[in-house]
């Protein structure tokens, strides 16, 4: 028997989903980019220069993932990579003028318009959320099923540009998942 609050909780659960699943294929079908590579991208920019460990570390991926996505982004030359001249064991990321272009006209990753939108929330309001999140994950993380990245996104990480436009094409619906 389910109490009052259920299916309201699921129903907010799948809003949110839907809302980062929309956020994601509007990025993909405008810029071809998957959420985390925004990220990435997004981190280069501020750094100007990074290592692929240090920015697997700035935006909370797996070192593995960084590299899939460098791949991806490198391939579609957005960045560039080349051996440190003071130690050839570093590699040393860069933005391209097109990885640029890119930065400066794709939307912000979802995580930072939601995060400006709280902050104009009274703290006591931010310290609920928090409270209320945080069992939220604790649940979903007593299935096993949960990973704590903190990065809003639906769909592979380090997808290419085709994978990006299969894994939407086909859910054009905006009936809530």
């Amino acid at each position: 028997m389910s109490s009052r609050y259920e299916d309201s909780i699921l129903r907010s659960l799948r809003r949110i989903s839907r809302a980062i699943d929309l956020h994601s294929k509007h990025l993909a079908k405008q810029h071809e980019l998957t959420g985390p590579q925004l990220v990435c991208l997004r981190e280069i920019a501020r750094e100007e220069i990074a290592t692929p460990s240090g920015l697997a570390k700035a935006v909370s991926l797996s070192q593995g993932t960084v590299t899939g996505i460098l791949d991806r982004l490198e391939a579609r030359g957005l960045v560039t990579r080349e051996r440190s001249a003071e130690d050839r064991r570093r590699i040393l990321v860069r933005l391209s003028d097109r990885g640029r272009e890119m930065v400066a006209v794709a939307p912000s990753p979802l995580h930072e318009q939601f995060r400006a939108r709280l902050a104009g929330l009274p703290e006591g309001e931010q310290a609920m959320i928090d409270w209320v999140m945080q069992r939220v994950v604790g649940l979903f993380e007593a299935t096993g099923d949960a990973d704590a990245a903190p990065i809003l996104m639906t769909g592979p990480a380090d997808a290419t540009s085709e994978d990006v436009a299969r894994f939407f094409e086909d859910d054009t619906s905006d009936e809530p998942t």
